[in-house]
């Protein structure tokens, strides 16, 4: 299949008073059109900054990011204008990510607006057909966010990404701040939306019974860098990196009789200000040796995992 898009060499860096603080720094990795691929991770490890960068609402520092053929990191304003129609954005919050001083009806059909090639009537009956696709009452236009629950203000932040029916859509944390069953019933609507209009998903989240449910691929990442990548079912069969099998021994299951083996992580976790060669999650690893120091690269261990790891072989 297709790619729709491809990620090469991507960094991302924040000047600070210390020095250069590497939020992405040299990801590579690409999305078959109608998948959806998992960023997991705890929180700081530059989730969030790798999907707005992929879309270019952060202008990334290096790198190349291939949409549809063309470099997003190198067009111009015109084209990327036209490009942003078809890649948007799902925000975590709905409450901070929603115009508190607009209505509902008025947040989904400012991007319609904002496209200029829909006429009064086009716009209106566009507003409607993705109301009614997100489950929003035609009643609850007039409310604002703070009128609503948390579910109904992310399906309005949901109608408003689809509002130009866009091809790919980075999810940023999109269900964390939702309550347990409420998270189910975005969760399936956001899988209906795909199935129905052939969407590709990145899908950022730290909740890995979430990314278990909703992804067919998964990429895990520590400080910036990703450390290993596998389809779903490979990684949480296999899970090989270190950091993965400490993170996947800390999900909670509800037998409390079940037998499990976990991995306790200790030591300071690394500066992302001007880190050093070598791996980064060196300083918490268990099986840290000196070979740790060279400098890591995401390297095929089977057909499509890939591991960033020098000692991968010797520790499984």
């Amino acid at each position: 299949m297709e790619n729709i898009i491809e990620v090469h060499h991507l960094k991302k860096y924040f000047k600070t008073p210390r020095g250069m603080l590497h939020a992405v720094d040299d990801v590579s990795f690409s999305i078959e059109k109608g998948k959806t691929v998992g960023i997991v991770g705890e929180s700081g490890c530059g989730k969030s900054t790798l999907g707005r960068t992929m879309i270019h609402l952060l202008e990334s520092t290096d790198g190349r990011i291939i949409f549809k053929g063309e470099d997003v990191t190198r067009v111009n304003a015109k084209k990327l204008r036209e490009l942003r129609e078809n890649m948007q954005i799902i925000f975590q919050d709905p409450f901070a990510s929603l115009n508190p001083r607009m209505t509902a009806i008025e947040t989904i059909r400012e991007p319609l607006q904002l496209a200029e090639h829909y006429s009064a009537a086009e716009i209106e009956t566009e507003t409607a057909k993705i109301m009614e696709t997100v489950g929003i009452d035609r009643r609850l236009g007039n409310s604002y966010p703070h009128e609503l629950d948390g579910g109904r203000r992310q399906r309005i932040g949901i109608a408003r990404a689809l509002a130009l029916n866009p091809d790919f859509v980075v999810c940023d944390e999109p269900v964390s701040a939702l309550d347990v069953s409420i998270q189910a019933q975005i969760l399936n609507l956001m899988q209906d939306l795909q199935e129905e209009r052939k969407l590709t998903y990145v899908f950022i989240t730290h909740d890995l019974s979430v990314v278990r449910y909703i992804s067919d691929e998964i990429c895990v990442m520590y400080l910036g860098q990703m450390v290993e990548r596998a389809s779903t079912k490979e990684l949480f069969r296999n899970p090989v990196h270190p950091y993965t099998k400490a993170l996947l021994s800390a999900i909670p299951v509800p037998d409390i009789h079940a037998k499990r083996e976990f991995v306790k992580l200790t030591g300071e976790v690394t500066s992302p200000i001007e880190p050093k060669p070598g791996c980064r999650f060196m300083a918490r690893c268990p099986y840290a040796a000196e070979a740790c120091k060279k400098p890591q690269e995401l390297s095929e261990l089977s057909e499509n995992h890939f591991v960033s790891c020098i000692r991968v072989k010797e520790i499984n």
